[in-house]
């Protein structure tokens, strides 16, 4: 149904769970309404109900069974939704690559940097009327990350308590040498869609904490069906070196061999070292749309083990920080509302393609 949250007062909830990949519904569904919530940027649909004891509203960022691509995401209707029925605090649940060996699958990482690499996606909503500059040192609510610290210390969880995401266009994965450059920036792990999710939250006045659960190693760190081999290295005096690694090769985890043989082989055939993450395993290990669901699913009770006790731990009168000035909130939230058709860009209604990705 479509509401007024101001008119339906039952429509409302203080805390949102943002699904990601793999996580589609949420609420206990003899609870759960969902609703269609008009917004200045087209409609995005809603499900409020109970979960964890606690009034929820719940908004998969991909739609119903992952129809909306990252990159088409409507992320201004989807943010503006949330604070219009009295959102405050936000658990975003997001799937990853691990861009260092530190942060291998199957580990849970309370996120707290990002670095954006995305590009021609809306990102403000001061882009008329008044231009805000919002503070992005601490993009995640430092509070947040602590309860959510907290929570999964309770829970005997396999968790990092910080960690910097790069956020990548897609649908696409990271080539290896991308991935690569992300390791070099800093970054621990990739996704497509933590940008500009969390600084929309923030110019509404929202806490964001980020969950994330590293499905796979990105290409950069996942297994190769071959080697690279640099052969002998002839100096200007015409005498020849043992083979030299290319920059940024031995970092990528190819494996570097002074061999003349070939340029290509199979990885260790060479007798050339193999660094860390660069095992003689199959091609099917590297990252697919199906390993990273398969990893989901399988991890999925462990992903609402830890939304629940997130949501336990979170007080009833947590207030988030007021990044921008409430006035200028209050003024974004009171903007006329567009239906679907007027806007032409409802984040449902959106074409896409159904691949699977990390997001």
């Amino acid at each position: 149904m479509t509401i007024d949250p101001v008119l339906d007062p039952t429509a409302r909830a203080d805390v949102a769970v943002i699904g990601g990949s793999g996580l589609y519904e949420l609420v206990d569904p003899a609870t759960a309404v969902t609703h269609r919530i008009p917004t200045p940027y087209g409609s995005a649909s809603v499900t409020i109900g109970l979960r964890a004891g606690r009034r929820v509203a719940f908004l998969p960022r991909h739609g119903s069974g992952h129809s909306v691509a990252p990159h088409l995401i409507n992320y201004r209707a989807n943010l503006w939704a949330l604070a219009s029925i009295g959102v405050r605090a936000i658990i975003s649940s997001s799937a990853v690559g691990g861009v260092t060996p530190e942060y291998p699958p199957g580990l849970l990482v309370v996120t707290d940097q990002f670095i954006d690499r995305t590009s021609g996606r809306p990102d403000t909503f001061y882009d008329r009327e008044s231009v805000q500059h919002l503070s992005a040192a601490d993009p995640f609510d430092p509070q947040l990350r602590g309860y959510a610290r907290r929570a999964l210390e309770d829970l005997g969880e396999n968790f990092a308590p910080s960690g910097t995401v790069v956020v990548i266009q897609g649908p696409r994965f990271s080539t290896r040498a991308e991935s690569v450059w992300f390791r070099s920036m800093g970054a621990h792990i990739v996704n497509m869609t933590a940008y500009p999710e969390i600084v929309l939250a923030g110019e509404l006045n929202m806490g964001t904490v980020n969950l994330s659960f590293v499905t796979d190693a990105d290409a950069g760190l996942a297994p190769t069906p071959y080697a690279v081999e640099v052969g002998p290295v002839v100096d200007a005096s015409g005498s020849s070196a043992p083979g030299l690694p290319v920059p940024g090769v031995a970092a990528s985890g190819l494996a570097v061999s002074g061999s003349p043989a070939s340029a290509l082989s199979a990885p260790g055939a060479s007798g050339g070292p193999v660094t860390p993450g660069a095992t003689a395993t199959s091609e099917t290990d590297a990252v697919t749309a199906s390993v990273v669901f398969r990893r989901l699913r399988e991890a999925q009770p462990r992903i609402l083990a830890a939304i629940d006790g997130i949501l336990r731990a979170l007080p009833t009168d947590f207030t988030p920080r007021e990044l921008i000035d409430p006035a200028q909130v209050d003024a974004v939230l009171a903007r006329a509302v567009l239906s679907d058709a007027a806007h032409g860009d409802s984040s449902s209604a959106l074409p896409s393609d159904p691949a699977g990705d990390r997001t």
